[in-house]
C-alpha cells in the first residue's frame, strides 16, 4: 500500500478551522462589501453619471458596485462630483482592496489544505506514544471511550479502529483519531500505531474477530497490554491463549446482572452506580503512599478496598496476604464522584 493510501485510511477530529466554514465566512463578506457600495452608489446616486441613462437605478448601483469591487472598471458608470470620488477614495477603494485580500486568502485556502492536513497527520503520528487502541467502535468500544476519558486520558490518546463509517465518523466526533479497516490486519494496526500503543482493547461484535485481532495485537507489540471482550464464555480461553491480558465476558456479565435484579435490585443499583463514570461512585486502581504502608486495616475504614495488586497479581481484600500493604503495592477502592 503506498503512503498516500496510507494516509487517506486515517480520519482525524475535525478541524474548528474548517476550509468549507471559512469560504462560507469569506462569500458572506465579499457579498456584504457589495451590497455596502451598491448602497453607497445609490444613496449618493446624484453625484454619479451614467452615460447610456441620465439616471442611476438600483441595478446600475450593485453593477457599478460588481465591477468596481472586482476591479474590472468598465468606466461606463463613474463618479461625477466631488462628493461621490471623495466617497469612492475613502470607502470604496479600501472595499475593493478588502475584497481582494479575501478572494487571495480564499485561493491560497484551497491551495493549502492538502498540505495542512499532510501536516497535522504527520503531527499526529509524532506525538503517538503509549495510547489506546480500540478495535471496534460499537457500543462496547463507545462506552470503553467514555469511561477512559472520564479517567483523564486525553483524546489524542485514543485511537479507533473500524470498518464502518458511522461508527468512525461517532469516534472523531468525541475527538478521538479514527482508522477505517479490519483490526485483524496488521496494515490496519500499524496505522493505528500498534508499536508504540500501551494498550489495546478489543471490543469487536464476534469472537473469532477477536480471537485473530488479539493475535495480531499481541504479535506486532508484545509489551501491550490487551483487554478483550467475549461474547460466549467458552471462547474466553482462546483469547487467553491468544494473548489477551484479561478477557471480559460480555453476555454473561449481563446475565448475571439480570438475574441479581430480579433478587436483589437494590444490589443492582449499586453495580450500576459503580459502572456508570463520572457520577456517585467509582472503582479505581491507585498506588499505596509511603504513609499508608502496614495494615490494611488502617486503610479500610476510611477508603472501602476490594484488592491489593501486588507483583502483577491480585489479592482480594479478605486474603490474609492483603492484610499488610508494602511499598510498591497498588490497591482498588471505592471511591465517591
Amino acid at each position: 500500500m503506498t503512503a498516500e493510501a496510507s494516509r487517506s485510511r486515517i480520519e482525524l477530529p475535525a478541524d474548528p478551522r474548517h476550509p468549507l466554514r471559512t469560504i462560507a465566512v469569506r462569500l458572506l463578506v465579499a457579498i456584504g462589501l457589495i451590497a455596502f457600495v451598491a448602497l453607497l452608489t445609490y444613496v449618493g446616486r446624484d453625484g454619479y453619471v451614467d452615460p447610456a441613462d441620465e439616471r442611476i437605478s438600483l441595478l446600475d448601483a450593485f453593477y457599478y458596485s460588481t465591477v468596481s469591487i472586482t476591479t474590472t472598471g468598465y468606466g461606463d458608470v463613474r463618479p461625477e462630483t466631488d462628493s461621490a470620488r471623495l466617497v469612492t477614495t475613502v470607502l470604496v477603494t479600501p472595499a475593493r482592496v478588502l475584497f481582494l485580500i479575501l478572494l487571495v486568502g480564499t485561493t491560497l485556502e484551497v491551495l493549502a489544505e492538502r498540505t495542512r492536513a499532510t501536516y497535522r497527520l504527520s503531527r499526529w503520528r509524532r506525538k503517538l506514544n503509549d495510547h489506546v487502541i480500540i478495535c471496534g467502535f460499537g457500543t462496547k468500544g463507545r462506552a470503553a471511550a467514555t469511561t477512559l476519558l472520564a479517567h483523564g486520558v486525553g483524546p489524542e490518546q485514543i485511537v479507533a479502529v473500524d470498518e464502518r463509517p458511522a461508527a468512525r465518523a461517532e469516534a472523531t466526533a468525541m475527538g478521538l483519531a479514527a482508522v477505517a479497516g479490519s483490526a485483524a490486519t496488521q496494515q490496519t494496526l500499524r496505522e493505528a500505531g500498534i508499536e508504540h500503543a500501551s494498550h489495546v482493547v478489543v471490543a469487536l461484535n464476534r469472537d473469532d474477530a477477536a480471537v485473530l485481532a488479539t493475535l495480531t495485537a499481541r504479535e506486532l507489540n508484545p509489551g501491550a497490554h490487551v483487554i478483550a471482550a467475549v461474547r460466549e464464555d467458552e471462547n474466553a480461553h482462546l483469547l487467553h491463549e491468544s494473548g489477551a491480558d484479561s478477557v471480559i465476558p460480555s453476555s454473561s456479565a449481563a446475565g448475571r446482572l439480570l438475574g441479581l435484579a430480579t433478587t436483589a435490585p437494590h444490589t443492582t443499583e449499586v453495580l450500576e452506580d459503580l459502572i456508570s463514570v463520572g457520577s456517585g461512585l467509582d472503582i479505581v486502581e491507585r498506588p499505596v503512599s509511603d504513609d499508608e504502608v502496614g495494615p490494611l486495616d488502617d486503610l479500610s475504614p476510611h477508603t472501602p478496598v476490594l484488592a491489593v495488586i501486588r507483583d502483577g497479581e491480585v489479592l482480594r481484600f479478605d486474603d490474609a496476604l492483603a492484610g499488610e500493604l508494602r511499598p510498591g503495592d497498588s490497591v482498588v477502592v471505592v471511591v465517591g464522584r
